[in-house]
């Protein structure tokens, strides 16, 4: 990834610029593929692209001591509608203990059966009316199917993005297709039906705030969440 970016700097300075993107999430609670994650968080994301390809971080940190800490990098690629790429998950979720018995969570550690790394592979292919994406899981702390084998864990989600009573609205819906621990599914399961609606807050005639609202529903957990949060970006 560093010599990839060091590829990407030297290109824009001879033909193009960078662009950068910096900017934060705060939501009173983390859902992620109709998942419960964490209380209220802080989500923050630094990213640079180069005609179609982008690298960038992503983070969540809860305002709770308890509450998992996570950084996420991905790699990827956009042409046109299609986009291809590569995300390194990693949370402080404690998997290795010392010799002394003392949970360890560090980040360089890549051992298959201790690291808290997960890496996924996706593929996305947007419509217009609608964009479709597939992710899967292919290396690191992956989950297990009913044979207590690696899962190759995976998930397939289809938006629609549509406008609304002066609102921007997109509607999820999020299926795992097979039995894994990561998603605790036991088989096919619709794990994630959501509607998000986004409206900015004009702050001057040159800044505003977007503040969103969510309702997610797991059907395959039997459980739903309200989300609401605000971003903040140059």
């Amino acid at each position: 990834m560093i010599a990839m970016m060091a590829t990407m700097s030297t290109v824009a300075m001879a033909q193009d610029t960078i662009e950068g993107t910096i900017g934060a999430d705060f939501v009173s609670q983390y859902i992620w593929r109709g998942q419960d994650l964490g209380n209220v968080s802080i989500q923050p994301t630094l990213g640079i692209a180069y005609k179609g390809l982008s690298l960038s971080a992503w983070g969540s940190v809860g305002v709770e001591s308890s509450d998992t800490k996570e950084l996420d990098l991905a790699l990827s690629y956009t042409i046109g509608g299609l986009s291809i790429g590569i995300t390194d998950y990693w949370t402080n979720a404690v998997q290795e203990i010392d010799e002394d018995g003392n949970p360890q969570a560090r980040y360089f550690l890549y051992d298959a059966h201790r690291t808290n790394h997960v890496f996924e592979a996706f593929l996305g292919y947007d419509f217009g009316l609608l964009s479709a994406t597939w992710y899967t899981n292919f290396a690191g702390a992956d989950g297990i199917n009913k044979d207590g084998k690696r899962a190759y864990s995976s998930y397939f989600e289809l938006n629609a993005p549509f406008k609304l009573a002066t609102c921007d609205w997109t509607a999820t819906l999020g299926v795992v297709p097979y039995a894994t621990t990561s998603y605790n599914t036991t088989g096919f399961a619709v794990t994630n039906v959501a509607v998000k609606a986004t409206k900015d807050i004009k702050i001057t005639d040159t800044f505003s705030i977007p503040v969103f609202g969510q309702v997610v529903a797991n059907p395959c957990s039997q459980k739903a969440y309200f989300v609401f949060g605000f971003t903040l970006q140059p």
